[in-house]
Parts: C-alpha cells; structure tokens; sequence
C-alpha cells in the first residue's frame, strides 16, 4: 500500500537534506529516469513523493474538501511476490479486484500534506513558481481543512490489504505543519498555533527509541525552526534540547556494545538508528563538536556490519548484506520475473518482539534483542522496508 502518514516524514527528510546541504544529489548523481533535467536527483525523487500527496487531498466542492486520503491500498493482502497493481478501484461494494482502494481522510494525513507542501513550497519558489504556488495553496488549504474536521482521526479502517498507522493524537502534526507554514509564509496564524502545543518549549515526542517517527514528528517541525534560524526566542531553547538528545544518544553508545545509539529494538529498529544520526547531525550545526559526527559514523557502522550479527542490513553493501527483503516486488526470484532489491535498501532490522511466523521460527529468539532478525522474505516483522525507514538512510 500507499501510505500519507508514512510518505510525510519521507518526504520531509529528502526536502530537509536538500535544504541542510543542497548540493547533495546534484543532478546526475542517481541512475532516475530525470536525471539530466537540470534539476537535483533528490529534489526529482522528492516530486514524486510530493505529487502522492496531493493526489489524495480531496477536491474543493467534495464532501471533506482540503482532507487528505488517509492511505490506499488492496482489499486483502496480496501475495508475495507480486506484481505491483496497476490500476485503482473503489466500487461501491468493495468486492475483490486487482487495484488499490483509497480509504477516508484523516486529521494526520492532513497535516502530513500541509506540512511537507510547504515545505516543498519554499524550495521551489525559485525553481518552479507554479509548482511551488500549487504546493502552497494545497499546504494551506489542508491546514484549515484539519482545523476545521479535527474528528477525522485515523482508526481502524476496514479492509485487511494494508496496515492501519492508526493515529489519534495529532498535537505533534498540528505543530510539525504550522512550523513549516510559519517558516514559508511569516503569517502569525501559524505562530498561534504553535504556541498552542507544548512542542516550541519541548523538543521531539514520548518515542523510546528516537525523538521521531512517522506517528510522533513534532521533532520534524523543531529541526526546521532550528535550520531556518528563526526568529523566536523558543528556537535557542531548542537548539539546546536538541543537543541533549544528541548526548542522551552519546551515552547510550558508551554503554552499548556494539556502540549503537538506542537503548531497544522495537520494529523497524534500524530507522531508530538513522533518524538519531540525523540528530546528532544538527548537534553537530549547533555545536561544531566533532563527538557528534563521530557519533553519526558509530550508527552507520552498526547498520553496515558493525552489529551483533555481523551483517550489514543494507542491500548490496558488504559481503554479508540483506538479499531477501519482505517487498513483493523484489522477491529474489529472478527465473519468475521478481528481482533481488537494488543497492542501497535498508532494512528494519532487530526487533525485540518479533511476530511473524518467519522470525519466530528462524530467528535467534534466544540471544537477545539485538540478534532477533531473519534475512529471509517472510519475515515482516524484521526485514520489512519501507521508505520512512530507508530516507533517512540519505
């Protein structure tokens, strides 16, 4: 399936490396099919994503109108491997088909939109007027539209084909959209809702193993205050609460073995990883001590190889690397037309409370957290991708 809350903090974490180092993927720099276009591979690839999102923001003069869809995917889950659908459906009986449905908006969904069309809105003002005009009116279209529906919360939706992402408590993308709308526009309506949530005096969410994920992205607002410098005595206080997250992760890697900086391994552990090194990243902006970089280089030696497993967790890096991710169109089965996943894929990774057949019966349940993973596809609990988990990855 195709997922809002999911593609949100996807696409933040493209557009914020491009706007934290622009020359970062120049043009060229990836094997796309834009490449060439005169523009940045990582601003191609981000479009992409970008133009999803507003594809499911419904329609002015439809019911829920400025709403976004909160996902879309099958009626039931689709075998593995498969084909990819090609074609979308939502009959009204919801009888079994070969396309993908789209499910209702939600407040998260909304905000998801709100936050990263502005975002995509400032980047490309000199790039693409229209395009950055037409991100601008979605961003602030949806951001009304979330103030103005706040029942539309993501629940249980009906359908087994794809995952809920469940998401009731929306502060943290009320925050995360006003922060970038403020950044864009300057309006203080934006700065007024900010200050209605605790997150300009508190940096990141209540997340155990990093201060953010697609369900908790207060910290994503934070990190653009702070990278745009803006004017508000709040964002020194951030700056300073960012970097004692980045000295929690400092400790945490003195006191690991193999010197990763979380403490547990819940699903998708690895994403943990990478999303603290981009912490620690802007401790290092803030700062201009080196141990935070070097604290950036320990967590990609763990997701490289340097890990309990000695293995690394990235396809196509290392002698022992990940070839058979739960993806179901890189099933591995080159003779049936499914091809092993390209360079550069990450995996999840250990998962302290595996559950899924595969990793219950293959994995080292016995040994600890760390060493609960099972390269092998069935395995959705362990070596599931997924492009929240891989962004972060750039």
């Amino acid at each position: 399936g195709k997922y809002v809350v999911n593609g949100g903090i996807s696409l933040w974490t493209l557009m914020n490396l491009y706007e934290r180092l622009p020359e970062a993927l120049n043009d060229g720099a990836l094997n796309i099919p834009e490449s060439g276009n005169g523009l940045a591979d990582l601003l191609d690839e981000a479009r992409w994503e970008m133009e999803f999102l507003l594809s499911m923001q419904v329609p002015a003069g439809e019911s829920q109108a400025g709403m976004v869809h909160h996902k879309l995917h099958d009626l039931q889950w689709e075998a593995i491997p498969a084909l990819p659908p090609t074609e979308f459906d939502n009959n009204s009986d919801f009888s079994p088909g070969n396309g993908r449905y789209v499910y209702p908006p939600s407040t998260a969904a909304t905000y998801n939109l709100a936050a990263t069309a502005a975002q995509c809105a400032r980047i490309w003002r000199e790039l693409d007027t229209a395009f950055a005009d037409r991100c601008l009116l979605a961003a602030q279209t949806a951001f009304q539209a979330a103030q103005d529906d706040s029942v539309a919360l993501a629940g249980n939706t009906p359908g087994a084909g794809g995952g809920n992402y469940d998401d009731r408590a929306v502060t943290d993308e009320l925050f995360w959209a006003a922060a970038e709308l403020y950044i864009t526009t300057g309006e203080e309506a934006y700065l007024d809702a900010m200050n209605s949530t605790p997150y300009l005096s508190r940096f990141g969410g209540t997340g155990k193993s990093s201060a953010m994920s697609w369900g908790d992205t207060a910290a994503l607002g934070a990190l653009s205050l702070v990278l745009h410098d803006v004017d508000l005595p709040e964002v020194t206080r951030l700056q300073n609460q960012i970097v004692l997250a980045a000295d929690s992760y400092l400790a945490r890697i003195a006191m690991e073995g193999y010197r990763v900086p979380i403490a547990v391994y819940p699903w998708g552990s690895n994403s943990a990883v990478l999303n603290n090194a981009i912490i620690l990243a802007y401790a290092y902006d803030i700062s201009g001590d080196t141990r935070y970089l070097d604290g950036v280089t320990e967590g990609m030696d763990y997701i490289l190889g340097r890990n309990a497993l000695a293995f690394s967790f990235v396809s196509g890096y290392g002698e022992r690397a990940m070839t058979h991710p739960h993806h179901r169109f890189w099933g591995n089965e080159r003779a049936n037309g499914f091809p092993a996943p390209p360079p550069g894929v990450v995996a999840g990774g250990p998962n302290a409370e595996p559950s899924d057949p595969t990793a219950l019966a293959e994995a080292q349940l016995d040994a600890g957290p760390a060493r609960r993973y099972v390269d092998l596809r069935g395995s959705w609990s362990t070596n599931e991708v997924t492009i929240n988990w891989n962004a972060p990855l750039a």
